[in-house]
């Protein structure tokens, strides 16, 4: 798999997770595990990584995070709200101190919302919230999916600056 996701950074939210003695739950669709294993690459993850689902699909979504129809009822798909619900409801079910989510399209089709290839929507949860959508204008799967992660990471890092 080609890689583009920035290790420095990576290495540098970890130890800051460590150093601050925060916890991590994950929840991510199109991405398929890749936020969840950059995560654990840092060596000393346990003391910070939870546990992590990949929800990609409305099974899933259910059983591993309970999230039911009321949970996002009125909420667009692969929108903003939406990924933050499934940002909290990672938080919750762990009792982490942050939780992140993603859900996209990484193509090669778009999603069946109407959503083009390249089009993910992000969020962390804890004690600042912020969400962000990408559209990396690609129907290269590969791609997009370390672009996610990528962007996963940069969410994250900015959460955990002091200014958040």
């Amino acid at each position: 798999m080609q890689q583009s996701l920035n290790t420095d950074q990576v290495f540098r939210i970890g130890e800051r997770l460590k150093a601050r003695g925060d916890t991590v739950a994950v929840a991510e669709s199109s991405t398929g595990g890749l936020i969840a294993a950059s995560l654990l690459s840092v060596a000393g993850a346990s003391a910070y990584f939870l546990g992590s689902s990949v929800v990609y699909t409305l099974l899933s979504r259910r059983e591993l995070l309970k999230i039911t129809a009321a949970d996002v009822e009125g909420l667009l798909p692969l929108s903003e709200p939406m990924v933050e619900r499934f940002a909290a409801r990672a938080r919750e079910q762990l009792d982490a101190t942050w939780g992140i989510a993603e859900l996209g399209a990484a193509g090669p089709s778009g999603a069946r919302y109407g959503h083009p290839a390249g089009t993910c929507v992000l969020a962390v949860v804890g004690p600042v919230t912020l969400t962000t959508t990408v559209q990396t204008g690609s129907d290269d799967r590969e791609a997009n999916m370390w672009r996610f992660t990528g962007a996963a990471m940069a969410l994250l890092e900015e959460a955990l600056n002091p200014a958040g």
